[in-house]
């Protein structure tokens, strides 16, 4: 018997006694992959802030080994949609089970041996060249890790409450970074410089490993049980070839990924980018601030779950529109807080948070019942693939890099295009807030 198959057996012995599938047992096993995968991805983020330009490109500025370094960053939502096209095949040709296990074992495999990678002064370029392979492969296991949970939640939850199961996946984002930023935060604060870049830094990832193993049990638990099976025939949850589906449902791909861009490019502008500025151009060390990112996160967690009530009340469409407003106000004003000290780090810091829960927190699969019923499966993966690559891969780099050339204000101007592009998509769309997500 394979590995894979033993594992599926184990969870289909462990699951004998279910008969009855439950939203909120959908919602168990959403929550616990989401936050896996935004573990892992903001541990890598943050380690591209404040380990990898010293490590991988010490020959460099400190801001353009981070421009450097923001570089290698986006090649993971690069890979993405091409992860998906791969482990679509293999989802069709081997299961859900076979393709699952195989995606997260790539992605822990590629995270941990990132904590292996020597610096430039043992290894020169080639430790830049490792660095972009590993991150590539979290890229393309990051497309194979859908497992059409979140699809299946909307699917199932009671009609007036659609806006609350929506928002459940997305829980997954602060949860993570709260993890991920209080981890880093403790190592960076407690150990020597020294210490911290020889091996204090590596430890984030040996974590985000073991968390990948869970998850993986976690998911399987749910997805192998032949309910859950017969309940994904039943709503067509199964996967199709990327180029049908494309060919099928071009243009509500395109109009899903645009959809929620507004809160993509924030998610960053509030994640990634202040910790580079604060890092790089204040005297304020990085453990403080990752305090603040994390009590950030704590209004976020609260926002996305305000945003399932607000929703179910006014719409999803009034929202995320109103959301895509509010956040192009804050893209002309905000970014300067962050030379305000400790006060104006923390107000841009719980303001973004608190706009970034409200849009994203309904933003998933915004336009996912557009779909067909043959086409929901991998269009809903390859809208958030290219959401993703249009609305969050560059927005460190791109952010970064005007904000040091034409100052702070300027890195508006991206959060602007994608609050405006947003507000295009969803005019484009006017069954948004008619039909069910």
């Amino acid at each position: 018997m394979s590995p894979t198959s033993k594992i599926e057996a184990d969870a289909r012995r462990i699951n004998a006694r279910h008969h009855e599938v439950k939203p909120g047992e959908i919602a168990v096993g959403v929550i616990i992959g989401r936050t896996s995968e935004f573990f892992d991805f903001f541990v890598y983020a943050i380690a591209s802030v404040i380990v990898f330009p010293k490590l991988v490109f010490p020959y460099a500025d400190p801001l353009t080994g981070t421009l450097y370094s923001f570089a290698i960053f986006a090649l993971a939502f690069i890979a993405r949609p091409i992860g998906t096209a791969i482990f679509t095949a293999l989802d069709r040709a081997y299961g859900r089970s076979a393709k699952l296990t195989i995606a997260l074992f790539l992605l822990g495999t590629s995270t941990v041996s990132i904590a292996f990678v020597p610096g430039y002064d043992q290894i020169g370029p080639a430790s830049a060249w490792l660095l972009a392979v590993f991150r590539i492969g979290q890229g393309l296991a990051l497309g194979g890790t859908w497992d059409g949970l979140a699809s299946l939640l909307a699917l199932n939850a009671p009609e007036k409450r659609r806006g609350w199961y929506a928002m459940i996946p997305q829980l997954g984002a602060p949860l993570g970074l709260i993890v991920a930023s209080a981890l880093f935060a403790y190592f960076v604060g407690n150990l020597s410089a020294e210490d911290f870049f020889s091996w204090g830094w590596r430890y984030p990832f040996f974590v985000a490993f073991a968390i990948n193993v869970v998850a993986l049990f976690a998911r399987l638990r749910i997805v192998v049980t032949p309910e859950y099976t017969k309940l994904f025939e039943g709503q067509e949850l199964e996967p199709t070839s990327v180029r049908e589906t494309l060919r099928a449902e071009g243009r509500t791909v395109v109009l899903g990924a645009f959809a929620p861009l507004a809160s993509f490019a924030l998610f960053h502008m509030v994640t990634v980018f202040p910790l580079s500025w604060i890092f790089l151009f204040t005297r304020e060390g990085p453990a403080r601030f990752l305090v603040i990112e994390t009590i950030g996160a704590f209004f976020g967690l609260a926002a996305i779950a305000i945003s399932g009530v607000v929703a179910d009340r006014v719409g999803r469409w009034p929202l995320l529109g109103g959301s895509a407003v509010a956040i192009a106000v804050f893209s002309g004003f905000a970014p300067q807080l962050l030379d305000g000290g400790f006060v104006g780090e923390s107000v841009f810091m719980v303001l973004g948070f608190v706009l970034l829960g409200l849009s994203f927190g309904q933003s998933s699969g915004a336009l996912a019942s557009n779909f067909s019923k043959n086409y929901r499966y991998t269009g809903a993966a390859l809208t958030s693939d290219l959401a993703w690559l249009f609305g969050a891969g560059f927005a460190p780099i791109v952010a970064l890099f005007l904000s040091a050339h034409f100052g702070l204000i300027s890195s508006g101007a991206y959060l602007l295009s994608g609050a405006l592009c947003t507000l295009l998509a969803l005019r484009l769309n006017q069954r948004l807030d008619r039909t069910p997500a």
